[in-house]
């Protein structure tokens, strides 16, 4: 949901963009046992970079610096470091000498792959540092009862419940009955209507619709040209595989905002009338984009006012650089959004199960933001997220081995200040990695 002056969620793991390579000098002599090979130094430089204690212009080359800015390589750093806690060890340097070299780095609940490279002309600073891949790993360890006192210790206000969506007490459960806002994820129940549609026989994922909606970033269909032709099954695609939000109000204009409404109200959802008017991307960016006093009027009006401002916002299309001006001081009134409980998801996909045709739970599974460790220690991993300045959060709808469907959602709102998505989703990573 978030413009394009928000990262999208992902898993950063690539450090550096590499660069054209010079042919490789002669190996250097084997080091004996007990001394330190000018790779195997490098190598414990950038743990003490990823932790901040190694500036990257004392170990980098002017190529390397060039290419990444240290600006750009501390951000790195600290995301890295938030998602996967400190930086530990080197795990692994093969070989242990001349100037290449696989890498492998332990962090306190992950591990990063790559390699690095040396330049012997230029005091052995390193030339390339990349990670292919960063594995999420268990905390030996970790409980419940510590994943659960980490969330409470997060300023703001978080909720939170992982549990059997069949029944049985939750392993984790904070605030599970308290709403807060979504971002994105509220893109969940306009796939359930879609899927409910599709399974009762009112629609089929094949049905064409011209593209007639436009949005902002994130995703693609903001760039396509009015009247492209596009299946529902695409527009179903796009918005939960990548979050793209013209592809979301196109379905909202395809379903209609009462359609989705009842469906929040069917699947359980305690208070469906937080979300009426049901806003669409578009009127949400545009909204938050306008003067304070129109923020005003929608504060102190009802269903029926509100609904005017959205429209009299949308009506009205800014440049993106004046969108992404209004997020980017910090939170911008993040009472308007849409909203829902942990529990209130966790109704909805049981709803789903019941209601939905099956291809949603394969659509769901395009984009499951789960390390290779997590994708082990399930059969099914389905996915949606969302985020804007204050407000996130992180749902999932799992299946173990035993065929028992779960749930995990996190959600964190902070009206006060940005919050640290690597640092709740390095705590779900936590959670789903949990023995059961």
């Amino acid at each position: 949901m978030r413009p394009a002056v928000i990262p999208a969620l992902m898993l950063m793991t690539a450090l550096a963009a590499p660069l054209p390579a010079a042919a490789a000098p002669d190996p250097l002599p084997a080091a004996a046992p007990d001394e330190r090979t000018a790779l195997e130094s490098r190598a414990d430089e950038v743990v003490a970079l990823l932790n901040g204690g190694v500036q990257p212009e004392a170990i980098f080359t002017q190529g390397f610096r060039a290419a990444i800015a240290d600006a750009q390589m501390k951000a790195l750093s600290a995301s890295l470091t938030a998602q996967f806690g400190p930086a530990l060890e080197v795990a692994v340097l093969l070989p242990r000498d001349g100037t290449r070299a696989a890498l492998e780095i332990r962090f306190e609940h992950g591990l990063a792959k790559g390699g690095i490279a040396i330049s012997p002309d230029e005091d052995n600073r390193i030339s390339e540092l990349r990670f292919t891949s960063v594995d999420a790993a268990a905390v030996p360890g970790d409980t419940a009862q510590s994943i659960a006192a980490d969330l409470a210790a997060l300023p703001g206000t978080v909720n939170a419940w992982f549990g059997p969506l069949g029944g049985g007490p939750p392993v984790i459960a904070r605030n599970a009955e308290t709403p807060l806002a979504l971002g994105s994820t509220f893109k969940l129940y306009v796939l359930a209507a879609l899927a409910e549609d599709v399974k009762a026989g009112r629609r089929q994922w094949s049905d064409v619709v011209p593209l007639t909606e436009k949005s902002y970033p994130s995703g693609q269909l903001h760039d396509w040209p009015r009247g492209a032709p596009i299946t529902l099954h695409t527009l179903a695609g796009l918005m939960i595989g990548i979050s793209d939000n013209t592809a979301t109000d196109q379905l909202i204009k395809v379903l209609g905002r009462d359609r989705i409404l009842r469906l929040m109200g069917d699947s359980g959802h305690r208070q469906p009338a937080a979300n009426d008017p049901l806003l669409t991307t578009r009127e949400l960016f545009l909204l938050k984009a306008s003067p304070d006093e129109l923020i005003e009027l929608w504060r102190r009006g009802g269903t029926v006012a509100r609904t005017a401002i959205a429209t009299m916002a949308a009506q009205t299309w800014r440049p993106l650089a004046d969108v992404n001006a209004a997020f980017g001081k910090g939170p911008r009134a993040i009472d308007i959004e849409w909203f829902a409980a942990p529990s209130d998801l966790a109704r909805l996909f049981a709803h789903m199960r019941r209601t939905a045709d099956p291809a949603a739970f394969e659509i769901m599974a395009i984009n499951p933001s789960a390390s290779d460790s997590i994708r082990a220690n399930w059969r099914y991993i389905g996915f949606k997220g969302g985020s804007e300045p204050g407000v996130l959060n992180l749902t999932w709808l799992l299946t173990d081995e035993a065929g028992r469907d779960w749930v995990l959602s996190l959600g964190w709102n902070n009206p006060e200040a940005v919050v640290d998505e690597g640092e709740l989703r390095a705590i779900a990573h936590r959670i789903l990695l949990l023995p059961r």
